[in-house]
């Protein structure tokens, strides 16, 4: 159960910021600390408009009614980047995914297969808005490697070696005779870092170090941050992967977008982060691997599961 006398997430204002300037000095210290005690923040953010936001989650309606013939076109090589149906242990929840969605080849391509002769003005619309978050994302990733000292590797960590899965959920109301069910079970993101939107419907909790419930409450034009568990391992365990799950108890359906960053290739923990103080926790390890591991063997939905995988 949610408690309403615990603190809400952290709002952190990203407008308007310039690499160097005071402002953006403050916004890297507030950002690296709500990431390493929460794992995740409110961001207040302009970059996406009111008009776009709107109309991309007024598209997802009539794309999750499309017959289920056509979503299940929607694939890849790792399972959970494609098309997710209701199962036994989800019943309310639903997903596609679009890789590599920054840029627009890729999404005209999922386009093509919902819709025989496309859809350009989907195309269009969320390769604009992919970009737009991952805007944010970059002033993220960038403050926090500025934080620890190591904003040399940035450029080549960030712009040429990271890839972007954008996720549309939807997820139903349960049953008149249930309340507060948990459409998605406590877990950690497996990517490097997340970020997520919803329509006016609430479902997103997020559980804090002492093992309490944060019901989020999303203000306008604002994203949550999330940390997961490819940023925690590269940062030696300083961030934390936020253990998350959403409860629907509405009587609307919920749409949410959540933008994941992957790293192709190996990540590791920057020498400058490993000291007597805080000595190596993750062995380098291959995020694509990883991932597909956690697939095909999903001990945990956790931080255990990378703790398992490469930890020391």
């Amino acid at each position: 159960m949610v408690s309403s006398s615990q603190p809400k997430l952290p709002v952190i204002n990203m407008d308007d910021l310039k690499p160097g300037s005071e402002s953006w000095i403050l916004r890297c210290q507030e950002v690296t600390h709500a990431l390493e005690q929460y794992g995740c923040f409110m961001a207040v953010y302009g970059g996406v408009s009111k008009e776009l936001n709107k109309e991309v989650f007024e598209s997802l309606e009539p794309l999750f009614d499309l017959p289920i013939e056509t979503k299940i076109k929607n694939t890849s090589d790792l399972r959970v980047f494609g098309y997710l149906g209701p199962t036994h242990t989800r019943p309310l929840f639903q997903s596609m995914g679009i890789e590599n969605v920054t840029s627009l080849d890729h999404v005209q391509h999922f386009a093509n297969l919902m819709w025989p002769s496309g859809n350009h003005s989907f195309s269009e619309m969320i390769h604009c808005y992919a970009n737009q978050v991952s805007e944010l994302e970059n002033m993220v990733t960038q403050m926090v490697f500025q934080s620890y000292g190591v904003e040399k590797y940035y450029e080549s960590y960030n712009k040429s070696s990271m890839t972007y899965l954008l996720r549309l959920n939807k997820y139903i109301p349960p049953n008149a005779n249930e309340s507060n069910v948990a459409t998605t079970a406590i877990h950690t993101d497996r990517s490097f870092l997340s970020i997520l939107s919803q329509n006016q419907v609430k479902g997103l909790e997020v559980q804090t170090r002492d093992d309490k419930w944060l019901s989020v409450e999303f203000l306008p034009s604002s994203f949550i941050v999330m940390a997961a568990d490819g940023f925690m391992a590269w940062s030696n365990g300083r961030l934390r992967s936020a253990p998350h799950r959403v409860t629907m108890n509405g009587q609307e359906d919920r749409y949410s977008i959540g933008l994941f960053t992957f790293k192709k290739g190996v990540i590791e923990i920057p020498e400058e982060l490993v000291d007597e103080e805080h000595p190596s926790r993750f062995k380098p390890f291959n995020h694509f691997e990883f991932v597909d591991h956690m697939c095909k063997s999903p001990l945990y939905i956790d931080e255990r599961a990378i703790k398992l995988f490469c930890g020391i």
